[in-house]
């Protein structure tokens, strides 16, 4: 048996290691790392030696070290893999696509496919970057607690500014500590805390490619698509496999490729996020993750049978990540579906875990996870949309469109949330536009039973 060590490990994620089909003949262990990221800063070496010393202490051999879900494991198990001589992706590929600025600069040298950009100095009294609006401002450092501001004109521009400003540390502890471990260009260098990044906001859908690299080399074996809701900017769905025609992946799998090898990545999965405008046939990288997400795992493993964990898994361990020799296919089609609330208010019921539970039985192919907690005011939620609350995530498994869309619409009609609202107090978002579906049908008798909405 192997021993596998992964960063800020859950018990869910712990099982899904353990059904893939090499971790059948691993055994998982929990890195701490998360604990301090949470709660607003993270002393980086106290983390790393905390992490190294349960390696140190482990009485074994450690055949690999992972960090699947984000930061700070996306930075700092890199490091432990550099030391420790294991596979993983050098420390400075992984800040190069961390790295707002830098990473622009590195698409921009293979591929036109990006919106224009520019960085802003906050520190300026009068800003206006040589880019027309609609705009995005953005922090550089991915850990930032600061959102990205849509501009749409110079007041809007103003605005964005003043809230950027506010922050009193632009780039977050634990960016700024492994920055430092690398070297990067003098333009980069240039570009430190008190600088943000203008970008051209681009217009179209949202489509991920999910890959690995392997000995130097990209391979993208998904593309899916992002579904927002009508009229806003957050999603409402992720759906797999991509509906787009062949042509159109096959460019954004050629464009994932060269892009993610410039940037000097490799022993590792990655998630390429582009949006595509069908009018002007444009393409723009969104941005370039050097990990898969958590959002997609389920969905693949409902369609390909097996979850990406298993090629997260491979190249921990050195080895050759293709899955073309799995066996049996799932669904023909899934989604990772939000359940949202588009109005503040403090949640004095959510459904329970008998109730989610007994759903997922009465239903096949689906999974749940409620997001808030009872008494917990929306707005107060870590890591949320400002435009739309998240109340549940509904994962769908379907013979078709409409069978997931009915699968969906039946868990949001059981599904009881209650609130309390202070309208005083609580945020009015804007309303989405409503939800045109066609008209859901039974679902797939071979896979519920016929049980119907």
């Amino acid at each position: 048996m192997r021993n596998v060590f992964v960063m800020d490990m859950d018990e869910r994620d712990h099982d899904l290691w353990r059904r893939t089909p090499t971790g059948r003949d691993c055994r998982f262990h929990r890195l701490p790392g998360i604990e301090g990221f949470q709660v607003g800063g993270i002393d980086v070496e106290r983390t790393l030696d905390a992490a190294r010393r349960v390696l140190d202490d482990f009485d074994g051999p450690v055949d690999a070290i992972i960090g699947h879900r984000g930061l700070p494991g996306t930075l700092l198990v890199p490091i432990l893999c550099a030391e420790r001589g294991l596979p993983g992706p050098a420390p400075e590929a992984v800040v190069r696509c961390e790295h707002g600025y830098w990473s622009r600069l590195l698409q921009s040298e293979v591929t036109d496919a990006h919106p224009p950009f520019a960085p802003v100095d906050l520190d300026l009294d009068e800003l206006r970057p040589d880019l027309e609006y609609p705009l995005w401002m953005r922090p550089i450092d991915p850990a930032s607690p600061e959102p990205a501001f849509r501009v749409e004109d110079a007041r809007g521009l103003a605005r964005a500014v003043e809230r950027l400003r506010r922050g009193t540390r632009r780039f977050s502890r634990l960016f700024e500590s492994v920055v430092e471990r690398v070297e990067p260009p003098a333009e980069v260098a240039a570009v430190g805390r008190h600088h943000c990044l203008a970008e051209g906001a681009p217009h179209g859908g949202r489509i991920a490619v999910e890959g690995y690299v392997h000995r130097g080399r990209a391979t993208v074996y998904a593309v899916l698509d992002s579904v927002d809701f009508p009229g806003t900017p957050v999603f409402l769905r992720h759906r797999y496999p991509s509906a787009m025609p062949g042509e159109i992946r096959r460019r954004l799998a050629d464009i994932a490729e060269r892009v993610v090898e410039h940037h000097g990545l490799d022993s590792t999965t990655f998630v390429a996020e582009f949006s595509y405008d069908p009018i002007e046939d444009r393409i723009d990288i969104v941005e370039i993750d050097p990990r898969p997400f958590q959002s997609h795992t389920a969905l693949l493993e409902l369609v390909d049978g097996v979850a990406d964990h298993e090629r997260v898994l491979r190249l921990a361990l050195g080895e050759d990540p293709d899955l073309s020799d799995i066996g049996e296919k799932g669904y023909p089609v899934a989604a990772e579906w939000y359940h949202r609330r588009f109005r503040d208010g403090v949640v004095i019921r959510v459904p329970t875990t008998g109730e989610v539970r007994a759903l997922e039985r009465t239903l096949p192919g689906i999974r749940i996870r409620i997001v808030p907690e009872t008494g917990r005011r929306l707005s107060d939620m870590f890591a949320q949309d400002a435009h739309g609350y998240e109340l549940a995530r509904i994962v769908t498994g379907g013979e078709d469109e409409l069978d997931m869309q009915a699968k969906y619409e039946y868990c949001v009609k059981v599904l009881r949330f209650e609130f309390e609202d202070e309208t005083a107090r609580g945020n009015r978002l804007p309303r989405p536009l409503p939800l045109r579906f066609s008209r859901p049908h039974a679902f797939t008798r071979r896979r519920t039973g016929g049980i119907a909405p």
